[in-house]
């Protein structure tokens, strides 16, 4: 049996500690967990940054036989991270019909709806914050009717308006019930 270096080891729980980082940007965000947990997390990339250089220097110097354990480690990491981008891109969703965005002093609120009737609300906030929800729409008329709200709250309402004269989708109603059309703070997402 092949005795485990000290250098494997770093380079195992180095990788291990990235891919913990990295799965906090589910949980509110990494940069949330960098900030509460600095002490932590910043070693553990400083030691991953090393870890990587001593491998790829080993690996030129005595060939990737000897370095099998930090090669596989670091590759884990590195497909981990390719697959993880994934998340992000559009690459297997379904096309997007519209994409607008409510601003306000601390959160942006980006609304995706699209061609199969799913639609997503991606919550970016304050010192990294990140959060998103999922939801089901369909269009009646000039009005957008959630079957499952992309948000956990009364943030959105079920029926909201879109108008493409505007370029904005309204989400408050008056008194009478009907939406208010004039663009007016945190009332509307602007469509891009």
């Amino acid at each position: 049996m092949k005795k485990i270096k000290r250098f494997d080891i770093i380079a195992l729980v180095a990788t291990i500690g990235l891919i913990g980082w990295i799965i906090t940007d589910y949980f509110g965000g990494m940069m949330i967990f960098l900030f509460s947990y600095s002490f932590l997390i910043l070693p553990i990339l400083i030691i991953y940054l090393i870890s990587i250089i001593e491998t790829i220097s080993s690996i030129i110097k005595n060939g990737l036989k000897k370095n099998k354990i930090k090669f596989v480690a670091h590759l884990i990491g590195v497909l981990f991270i390719v697959v993880n981008s994934f998340d992000t891109t559009d690459l297997f969703k379904s096309e997007r019909l519209i994409t607008a965005i409510l601003r306000d002093d601390l959160f942006h609120y980006t609304l995706i709806l699209r061609e199969d009737g799913s639609c997503e609300n991606n919550v970016v906030g304050f010192m990294g914050f990140k959060d998103q929800y999922k939801g089901k729409f369909y269009f009646k008329d000039d009005t957008i009717i959630f079957t499952q709200k992309p948000y956990d709250n009364d943030f959105l309402p079920d029926t909201i308006l879109l108008d493409t004269i505007q370029d904005a989708i309204f989400i408050n109603r008056d008194k009478s019930n009907n939406f208010i059309t004039k663009k007016e703070w945190l009332n509307h997402f602007e469509i891009e």
